[in-house]
């Protein structure tokens, strides 16, 4: 199961949290599903301009400003972490020699 105690305070539950990993086939709302798309497509997989259906996916869910918006906050949070591990930064509770989270 996907652990994020982050996204737990947010409100969302462990279950809600797991069906992330296979988004697509979860109940989750469109809305979500069209937003991780999205995420996955600013990650650069795959990389280009925003094809025309997960545009089409998104306007059904969000005004145009919006789909701004979210991209713009994904962007920030992509960079953000991109720092974090380029820096080596490790949460408080990491033990000297523990690996950062991204390590897999």
């Amino acid at each position: 199961m996907v652990k994020s105690a982050s996204l737990v305070r947010a409100g969302l539950t462990d279950e809600m949290v797991a069906q992330l990993a296979d988004y697509e086939n979860s109940d989750l709302p469109e809305a979500w599903k069209a937003a991780v798309q999205f995420s996955e497509h600013l990650s650069g997989s795959p990389k280009g301009p925003i094809p025309a259906e997960l545009h089409a996916r998104l306007r059904e869910s969000f005004s145009e400003v919006e789909i701004l918006r979210l991209g713009a906050l994904l962007a920030v949070g992509s960079g953000w972490q991109r720092m974090i591990e380029a820096f080596g930064i490790r949460p408080d509770h990491y033990e000297n020699g523990q690996n950062g989270p991204w390590v897999e």
